[in-house]
């Protein structure tokens, strides 16, 4: 099943139709693309409602495909496990539209062990994917009550070891989801994932939400390794200014283009320019202004974009940074 997802695509049960900016990309589109004995929602794969938080219809429509960037960038995390929207993409498929938008590579993140083997595929099949592997910091207290936690960590420390895996991710703390009596699990795991991306000498992805206190501590007793990315930075100057001093990476998602976001706008300008990453954490956080649609690796495009204006910044000038930046983290994608 895994292999099929990772391969069949659009493109080789036919000719690849030519790109066009300003319309929904061919593989995003129902009455283009579904998987062979799929419905176009893409029967038996796991997708976001269609309604949002407040009981809102939402629009499932993927966003229009924007003009290329002046340079090639990456995203640095997407889960493509995920599905959204009226389709079900492939890897092969989202790659070839997101380099259509100038997005050059990606690391598929996983979440727990299944969808870590998944990444593991996708990064051995498809050219231009890199793999992290990792347990969620809310799936911890689960498998601990289960008394499973051990066990899926050797899981992941096995998984580790596998070629093209370059990160250990996403792992960390959540005081969001996870109540209080959940945050001992969720500690040890992230403990463990820490050094386990130490002794293989892997970058570290971590899911930081409304934890950066607990996140610092724990990195701070264990020892943070070498390449560690704030996926989906969160936090607030001062915590900018905490990364900076220590050479952690913040990783840009969608989020920093929503006009409430003053405090995470203010973040990026005192990020060092050579700690910045952008990623989409696809199928969540599509950026301004298509809020709340779904989302995809291309659309890192349109994020960067957004960067540049906050920033106030050339745009080709950021994409190259970003460039530089993700290699320096991952290497050859």
């Amino acid at each position: 099943m895994i292999e099929t997802a990772l391969t069949e695509s659009l493109w080789s049960r036919g000719q690849r139709p030519e790109p066009v900016a300003g319309e929904t990309p061919a593989a995003y589109r129902p009455e283009c693309y579904a998987l062979a004995g799929d419905t176009p929602n893409g029967e038996g794969t796991e997708r976001r409602a269609d309604t949002d938080v407040h009981g809102q219809k939402r629009n499932l429509v993927f966003p229009a495909l924007p003009e290329p960037l002046p340079h090639p960038v990456v995203d640095n995390h997407t889960h493509l496990d995920m599905q959204d929207g009226r389709v079900r993409v492939s890897v092969v498929d989202a790659l070839a539209t997101a380099r259509d938008a100038s997005v050059a590579g990606l690391v598929q993140a996983g979440c727990d062990v299944e969808s870590s083997r998944f990444a593991v595929a996708a990064a051995q099949a498809v050219p231009g994917v890199l793999a992290a592997v990792a347990l969620h910091p809310n799936e911890a207290p689960q498998l601990a009550r289960a008394g499973e936690l051990e066990d899926a960590l050797r899981s992941i420390d096995a998984l580790a070891a596998e070629d093209r895996v370059r990160a250990v991710g996403e792992t960390g703390m959540d005081r969001v989801h996870t109540p209080e009596e959940g945050l001992a699990a969720q500690e040890e795991s992230f403990r463990a994932h820490i050094r386990m991306a130490r002794e293989h000498g892997l970058a570290l992805q971590i899911h930081d939400r409304e934890a950066h206190e607990d996140v610092l501590r724990i990195l701070r007793d264990e020892g943070a390794p070498e390449r560690t990315v704030f996926h989906c930075f969160s936090g607030d100057p001062e915590l900018a200014a905490v990364c900076n001093e220590n050479g952690w990476y913040m990783s840009f998602a969608g989020t920093v283009t929503f006009k409430n976001a003053k405090a995470l706008q203010a973040a990026l300008r005192v990020a060092d320019p050579a700690l910045v990453l952008c990623e989409t954490d696809a199928p969540f956080l599509t950026p301004h202004p298509f809020r709340g649609r779904p989302n995809a690796p291309y659309m890192v495009n349109c994020t960067v974009r957004g960067m540049a204006g906050i920033l106030e910044t050339d745009l080709e000038t950021l994409c190259r940074r970003i460039w530089d930046n993700s290699r320096a983290v991952y290497g050859e994608f």
